[in-house]
């Protein structure tokens, strides 16, 4: 009992830290007026790699030691800890497919950026097409808040392209 009163000390511990982490990653986001949409997928990498590394650490045999000592003495910790590490697995997953999404656009990203006024708005309609073309398959970001950040960003660099050619002309 003892040694179970010290795994379920670590066990809290670890709950409180993961908790922290997770709460902190669901804040809202602060960036610039001016951000650009590579931002978007830079913000989604940055989250898919903090979770998986999350998800590496629980899976380690370290703690599935520790968790397999709390389950044969039948711990009440572990009702958290199994909600912590769904938590974790969903939102692992969600930056995974945003990131797999987001990826389709990073092709005219680059193209928004250097190009003039007109040959940007050659690039708009398959941009377009492939904005439609992820709010409708993708699981996680097809919501309104997705969306709306991501046209925004987009905006910003038509913006920021068009000034650069109107101060260059």
């Amino acid at each position: 009992t003892e040694v179970t009163e010290k795994l379920e000390e670590v066990i809290m511990i670890w709950i409180k830290q993961i908790r922290r982490v997770l709460v902190k990653s669901d804040q809202m986001r602060r960036e610039a007026d001016d951000v650009g949409p590579s931002a978007e997928l830079e913000h989604w990498k940055m989250r898919m790699s903090m979770f998986n590394s999350l998800l590496e650490e629980i899976k380690s045999s370290r703690v599935k030691k520790i968790i397999s000592i709390l389950q044969a003495a039948r711990s009440k910790t572990l009702r958290q800890w199994k909600e912590l590490d769904n938590n974790i697995t969903i939102f692992a997953n969600e930056a995974k497919d945003n990131v797999r999404y987001l990826y389709t656009l990073d092709k005219f990203f680059g193209p928004f950026a250097m190009a003039s006024p007109e040959t940007m708005m050659e690039h708009v309609p398959g941009l377009m097409n492939t904005i439609c073309m992820i709010y409708c398959i993708s699981p996680h970001y097809n919501t309104s808040e997705c969306l709306t950040s991501l046209l925004l960003k987009i905006t910003n660099q038509m913006i920021k392209t068009c000034k650069t050619h109107l101060c260059e002309g």
